[in-house]
This record gives structure tokens, C-alpha cells and sequence, in this order.
């Protein structure tokens, strides 16, 4: 006969890791279900941005891809800029949107659009309109002697080519990572 005296222990381990695996499993299931909710929340903040805000006049709408490439064509224009979000502030003279691509592409506030004093938080949607410029050094020397920016910020700033002249800026909300419902 075959001495099973080395399995006994074995088979008192099959309950408990099957409820391991149980709760595993649903914690897992729960934790998407949360990642799921805050996408969709984001989707519609953004949406809701987007068509609450459409009367924006004689603004020509630019996707942020033609930014990337090449924002030559669009210099001198009234432009409307929607679907990017914030990536970080350029002192109190403005902010830098997030393209597409992860680059960082520059927009300069109106004294109209620094006196609403906007909450520009990373990762907040923005909708910008206004008209496009190409950088130069007079431009920064002027803010920088204006005060609302630093030698820091105008050394960041002379990596831009071009920057839009915010005469509208419309923010949406921030999504909430501690919230997982």
C-alpha cells in the first residue's frame, strides 16, 4: 500500500487559498471598476467643457496635432485650442498646455484672463482662445520687466517658438484620484 503520510497537510491548504484567490480576485475587480469611473469621469468633464463653451465667435479651432508640427500657419490668427490639459504654470504670466505628444506648448494670459485668477492645476482641461505669436526676446524681456515671470521662467520660455495670446480661457475640473467609486 502507498504511505500518503507526507500529503496530509497539503490538502487542508485547498479552502484557504481558494478564498485567497476569491478575495484576490474582487479586490482586483473593484479596483478596476474605480479606475473605470474616474476615466469616465474626465470624459465627461472634458465633453462638457467642450460643448458648454462653443460660442467662442470667429475663433478657428486648431487640434493640438497641428501645434505640434508646425504653428507657423496659424500666426497672427484668432485660434481656439480645446482637448489639452495643463502641465505646469509660467509664473503669473501664463501656462504651459500639454500636447499631444507630451510637449509642452506655451500660453501667455491677457491682463483680462490673469484678473479672473483661474485655478490651473496640472492635469486640468483648458480651453484657450486667443491669437498666435512667435516668440522673441522683446516679448519675454517685457514680462519678465512686468514682473510675471522670473529669469527661470524666461529661460524655460525661450525654449518656445510660438505662444497664444489667451484672451479666453475656460478650465475644467481637476479629476479626483482619491476618489476609487
Amino acid at each position: 500500500m502507498v504511505d500518503n503520510a507526507s500529503r496530509r497537510g497539503a490538502v487542508d491548504l485547498a479552502l484557504p487559498l481558494m478564498l485567497t484567490a476569491f478575495v484576490v480576485i474582487g479586490s482586483f475587480m473593484w479596483w478596476l471598476r474605480g479606475q473605470a469611473a474616474a476615466e469616465l469621469e474626465l470624459r465627461l468633464v472634458m465633453d462638457t467643457v467642450t460643448v458648454e463653451n462653443d460660442d467662442f465667435g470667429t475663433a478657428t479651432t486648431v487640434p493640438g496635432a497641428d501645434l505640434q508640427t508646425d504653428p507657423t500657419p496659424f500666426e497672427g490668427q484668432n485660434i481656439r485650442v480645446a482637448g489639452l490639459t495643463v502641465a505646469s504654470a509660467l509664473g503669473t504670466q501664463g501656462f504651459w498646455l500639454q500636447l499631444p505628444n507630451r510637449n509642452p506648448f506655451l500660453v501667455s494670459m491677457s491682463e483680462q484672463v490673469m484678473a479672473e485668477g483661474l485655478d490651473l492645476s496640472q492635469g486640468v482641461p483648458a480651453i484657450v482662445i486667443g491669437v498666435l505669436y512667435a516668440v522673441n526676446d522683446s516679448v519675454l524681456t517685457a514680462w519678465e520687466g512686468a514682473g510675471t515671470i522670473t529669469e527661470g521662467d524666461k529661460l524655460a520660455a525661450e525654449f518656445a517658438t510660438h505662444f497664444l495670446e489667451a484672451t479666453e480661457v475656460v478650465v475644467g475640473n481637476a479629476p479626483d484620484a482619491s476618489d476609487g467609486n
